[in-house]
């Protein structure tokens, strides 16, 4: 029978849809976690991915097996956690690396503060791309943004905070109507959850805009215009002083208020429920 280890190198794998990066999470070699899918497989006795000489998918076979995969981990991981009065075991979690920034980072760090024997691996990444994560199981759970689509009903939403979208641009750039033609506009990608709010905004204050360039990262973007080369609509991150960056000057929207919601994405019912509901527990009543 495999043992836990074997699992967990299989989930990671599936994670980082790379044999060397799930390796570098584990702390083994390319070569032995390769060994160790390699037994896995043999010991089920089918194989679980595609593989090409520079790909690994996974295949029917390997998405069939990762909810019950998952579940032996939990029920392993629980082991005695009934004789504990605190969270225990290890959680992973996508999150935006915006969110760290804000106000979810600080919780989360409480969190662990609070729960020592808990173990959280995060990974970044984008909302979008979260959902596919969070649905086959090789996340389980995400911080992201609110959807602007309907999600399957098998994952569910819960909202932990929102920030409102701003406009800025360089300190040394002259606040007037005419901003928008004086400097390039920076745009967060078209196709993210983000993405769809900044287009959103532009549209609700009848902004006209004169693209430069298209980023997926509110981090790099808000250093380009740092630098003075451009102007940009953002969420306003929680926990960043605002008003002491002399790099920056920050305006607020004449029409409507257009706010990126941040939150939970969770399967409906999944193993480490008990944790996903603390952490929003913890982080809505340090709000």
């Amino acid at each position: 029978m495999s043992s836990i280890k074997l699992l967990k190198n299989f989930i990671a794998i599936t994670r980082h849809k790379s044999v060397a990066a799930a390796a570098r999470e584990i702390g083994l070699t390319a070569a032995a976690a390769g060994q160790q899918l390699q037994q896995l497989e043999q010991e089920i006795g089918v194989e679980l991915f595609d593989r090409t000489k520079r790909s690994l998918s996974l295949n029917s076979n390997g998405r069939a097996v990762i909810e019950p995969i998952q579940e032996i981990i939990v029920k392993y991981e629980s082991l005695g956690s009934n004789l504990k009065s605190e969270l225990s075991g290890t959680i992973v979690l996508g999150a935006l690396v915006s969110t760290l920034m804000g106000a979810f980072g600080k919780t989360l760090n409480e969190l662990k503060q609070s729960y020592p024997e808990l173990e959280i691996k995060l990974i970044a990444g984008l909302s979008s791309n979260f959902l596919d994560q969070v649905m086959e199981g090789t996340l389980d759970a995400a911080i992201v943004t609110e959807s602007p689509y309907a999600l399957p009903q098998t994952v569910q939403w819960t909202e932990l905070y929102k920030e409102p979208m701003i406009l800025i641009s360089p300190s040394s750039s002259k606040t007037s109507k005419n901003l928008n033609n004086s400097l390039p506009f920076i745009r967060f990608e078209r196709n993210t959850w983000t993405g769809h709010l900044v287009e959103q905004t532009i549209k609700v204050n009848k902004l006209k805009i004169q693209d430069s360039m298209e980023l997926n990262s509110v981090e790099a973007i808000i250093e380009l215009v740092r630098q003075g080369l451009g102007y940009s609509i953002i969420p306003k991150l929680a926990n960043i002083a605002w008003t002491s960056d002399r790099q920056l000057k920050i305006q607020e929207l004449p029409g409507k208020t257009v706010y990126r919601k941040v939150g939970l994405l969770e399967r409906k019912k999944h193993g480490r429920q008990n944790i996903t509901q603390a952490i929003k527990k913890h982080f809505l009543s340090t709000l």
